[in-house]
């Protein structure tokens, strides 16, 4: 029997072989056993079995074995801990019966998101560390929970195999240090904002006479008290990001347009830098170094449903890195699309990113280690920024680089076609008006 089991992460190789075990005694007990000729077959699979069962209660994790027919064929001892089921009464069950998915505020997850059916549907595995499980006492647990399918030789999924852990203590910390950082960083922003405009005021010769000496003095001192009141900034946005408190007020934009005026206000960046900045639309470059001018060209409307002031957060972000890290060449602003998606791209020439580090780019805090970016600093929170502000409108974002020749951040935005954005539009206004008083 050709057999692919696919798990990711979790309790790693001991887990993945007694599992293999475990289905491999499944399907022999099903199909009523093995010929004379392999009964030393059957007998080692008695042996791994028993082996199995050690190892697999021995494990603080939860590990279920679902099959084809979505019925509970093993459930260890950590698994029934976390969901309060006892394994006699687990086993045999459909898996609906004791896995229950809810979101922090105790609303069931939709079924197109629940794990197993995701597994079941699309044959890949999938991980999640946001959700819930309600425990037979109806507890609501935090989980990290990861599902794989057991695919048969024409990749049809004939069973699964979810690993579980209780995370709920580290979740309750990970609160607690995001309350934290987002009192702090509130707290210390009043004081930091008064500091830069009594340096401000220092610095206005209608208001104080210094010499050169002190101007520079205080110039670093302004300079550095702007980088620590945006370090403030970002990390009261990156708390809110985290514990669901974005403000965000989304409605329909035509991204066409919304881009094009930013175009006009991002290029000065790239001046300073005495890059080349362009904007394009599908294959249309518009080079902003160029007037207007020529025939007009019509072209699609791509219509998204964003909050425009996060969104010009999101691409204002992506494109001041692209010049930091551009020494020379250009920076383009980019967009196009198709009748499911919009989607915007920051593309530059610089140095890239080693392909090490474009899985973690997006992560809290992460910054590539070399020495152009101990130069120019940050705080390593732009891009998670970006990446949760870009979640809050089912979007996703991602890089592609090649190192020596530069970057390119994508962004997917759901599209909304032309007819259902004017309905929306309609309402929008309707909802808009401020109705006279009688």
């Amino acid at each position: 029997m050709n057999k692919t089991l696919l798990i990711g992460g979790g309790v790693g190789l001991v887990a993945m072989s007694t599992i293999a075990l475990w289905w491999l005694w499944q399907r022999r007990t099903r199909r009523g056993g093995a010929p004379k000729d392999e009964s030393w077959l059957a007998s080692s699979l008695r042996d791994e079995k028993a082996k199995s069962e050690i190892i697999l209660n021995a494990i603080d994790d939860g590990v279920v074995l679902i099959d084809d027919r979505q019925t509970i064929q093993h459930l260890n001892q950590g698994g029934c801990d976390i969901v309060g089921w006892d394994k006699q009464e687990a086993i045999g069950l459909d898996w609906r019966s004791v896995f229950r998915f809810v979101d922090d505020k105790g609303q069931n997850i939709a079924d197109i998101d629940v794990p197993f059916n995701r597994v079941q549907s699309e044959g890949q595995p999938f991980r999640d560390s946001t959700m819930n499980l309600v425990s037979k006492s109806n507890k609501s647990i935090a989980v990290s929970f990861s599902v794989s399918p057991l695919l048969d030789e024409k990749r049809r999924v004939t069973g699964q195999v979810g690993i579980f852990h209780d995370v709920s203590q580290e979740r309750a910390e990970e609160n607690q240090r995001a309350e934290f950082i987002s009192t702090a960083s509130h707290e210390m922003r009043t004081p930091v904002a008064a500091i830069e405009g009594y340096l401000s005021l220092a610095l206005n010769d209608k208001v104080a006479a210094i010499d050169a000496r002190a101007r520079d003095y205080l110039e670093k001192a302004h300079s550095s008290t702007q980088h620590l009141g945006q370090l403030f900034q970002d990390l009261l946005t990156s708390a809110k990001a985290e514990d669901g408190r974005l403000t965000s007020h989304p409605q329909v934009v035509e991204i066409g347009e919304f881009l094009e005026k930013l175009a006009s206000d991002l290029k000065f960046a790239a001046e300073k830098k005495q890059l080349e900045m362009q904007f394009v639309f599908g294959t249309n470059q518009t080079s902003s170094n160029t007037t207007a001018g020529g025939d007009r060209v019509i072209r699609p409307f791509y219509y998204a449903s964003v909050d425009p002031d996060r969104l010009r957060e999101v691409v204002t972000n992506l494109f001041d890195n692209a010049c930091k890290y551009t020494e020379k060449g250009k920076v383009t602003l980019g967009l196009t699309g198709d009748n499911a998606v919009v989607q915007l791209y920051v593309k530059d020439t610089g140095s890239g990113i080693p392909p090490e580090d474009i899985n973690h780019l997006f992560q809290k805090f992460y910054r590539v280690d070399n020495s152009t970016t101990r130069t120019i600093g940050g705080t390593g929170l732009g891009l998670f920024i970006c990446r949760k502000i870009v979640e809050l409108y089912q979007g996703k974002i991602w890089v592609e680089s090649t190192p020596g020749e530069g970057s390119t951040f994508f962004i997917n935005l759901p599209r909304i076609s032309t007819q259902k954005a004017k309905e929306l539009m309609s309402v929008e206004s309707s909802s808009n008006t401020i109705l006279p008083r009688g």
